[in-house]
């Protein structure tokens, strides 16, 4: 297994560790500073989504993307985890990086400025990335060599 692969997957599970920290402060900064509490939701069970529409918009960004973190990595994990153990080409690492660097800087985009243009771009640039990963799994997994592979 090659460790080099890994080590992106590994710091994109730790950046959305700080995404869902970055909640924490956002929403309940958001929740301390409105005056009339009756208009937070009081059903027990409340989730983030209940928040919607009630707190700023800029309160909710960090939660939102945290879901997007939930949500297409899943498919880089799995990427990556194939390629760790078929053996990762000479541009996989090099392309899992440029995926965890664009999410990272995606994700500090849309907690803060949240324009969409660039947000997209910076989803759509990953994506292409995901998409090399996911081609090169597939490539690792169907012509691999049996007999080439460890007992």
């Amino acid at each position: 297994m090659q460790a080099q692969i890994l080590a992106p997957a590994a710091v994109l599970v730790v950046w959305s560790l700080v995404m869902l920290l970055w909640i924490i402060p956002a929403r309940f900064g958001a929740v301390a500073k409105i005056a009339d509490k009756s208009v937070l939701p009081s059903k027990p069970g409340v989730r983030g989504n209940d928040l919607e529409g009630v707190l700023p918009d800029k309160a909710n960004w960090p939660a939102h993307n945290y879901a997007h973190l939930m949500e297409q990595p899943t498919v880089f994990y799995a990427a990556v985890m194939i390629l760790a153990i078929m053996g990762p080409g000479a541009g996989d690492a090099l392309a899992a990086w440029i995926y965890v660097g664009l999410r990272i800087v995606h994700s500090i985009w849309q907690a803060t400025v949240n324009t969409i243009p660039v947000r997209f771009s910076l989803f759509i640039l990953s994506t292409f990335a995901l998409i090399y990963l996911g081609v090169r799994a597939v490539m690792a997994t169907l012509l691999a060599d049996p007999s080439a592979l460890p007992a």
